[in-house]
């Protein structure tokens, strides 16, 4: 596609969000709360497509959560507050500036110099704390492995991943040592230092916890429904087998 044929598309687009705002009761009565949830859920459809590596998925939610952009872009131009272009040419201001190893002098010949300079730029432009970027809104895990990218970039690591795994099973022994004690609520801490500590660990590993996560779940959804499958097929209530029954069952699915 030539960028005429995509600047024509774009703007075609605006053009299709600017009418609907006008005439659309339902996208009429629309605000930036109304949509929030609708464009959690966009989002959540993207990141399925990508785990699943469906790319015709991918095409059509990028298209949604583009019209999602646009729809905040026209509220907020509606509002006086800001501009379709403004958002654009912010972006483009900030992408520049922020890669300097690109578009001014300075050498950056790795990744993790990159990531390093991003963060301390970031703190040049008015930013307090090197996890002032992290939302606050981010699910758990997705916020504890961007917590320890963040921190990283100013050495706040460990050595290697042995030292990591060490504080792993520290952690455990602590959990251990809550559940006897019976504290329900340093139980729900040390329990929480652990899940940190294997989520530093993944990282180590090079392993998103988040996907890693989200492939057990779907793992372990299919096999479930195969055991339902088979049950039903064979007369069998999963509610009345014994366990070991439902294990050797589990067994078989896999």
């Amino acid at each position: 596609m030539s960028d005429t044929q995509l600047s024509k598309s774009f703007l075609e687009l605006v053009e299709i969000m600017d009418t609907l705002r006008e005439k659309c009761p339902w996208d009429k009565k629309q605000t930036i709360h109304s949509l929030r949830s609708n464009t959690i859920e966009e989002l959540y459809e993207l990141v399925d497509a990508i785990i699943e590596e469906d790319w015709k998925g991918i095409q059509e939610e990028l298209g949604d959560i583009l019209l999602h952009v646009l729809f905040y872009a026209k509220i907020g131009t509606e509002q006086g507050h800001f501009t379709l272009q403004d958002s654009i040419e912010g972006i483009s201001k900030k992408l520049i500036h922020r890669h300097p190893h690109i578009y001014g002098n300075v050498k950056a010949e790795d990744e993790e110099t990159v990531k390093k300079n991003w963060e301390q730029l970031k703190l040049q432009e008015g930013k307090k704390s090197l996890l002032e970027g992290v939302p606050n809104s981010l699910p758990a895990m997705v916020k504890a492995f961007r917590i320890q990218q963040k921190v990283k970039q100013v050495g706040f690591e460990w050595e290697n991943k042995e030292q990591v795994w060490d504080k792993v099973e520290e952690e455990i022994v602590e959990l251990k040592h809550e559940i006897k004690v019976g504290d329900q609520q340093k139980m729900e801490q040390e329990f929480g230092d652990v899940l940190f500590s294997l989520i530093n660990y993944a990282r180590f590993l090079n392993i998103d916890p988040e996907t890693a996560l989200e492939l057990t779940n779907k793992k372990f959804k299919h096999r479930f429904e195969l055991m339902e499958i088979y049950a039903n097929k064979h007369g069998l209530n999963l509610a009345e087998m014994t366990l070991a029954e439902k294990d050797a069952l589990w067994q078989k699915m896999k």
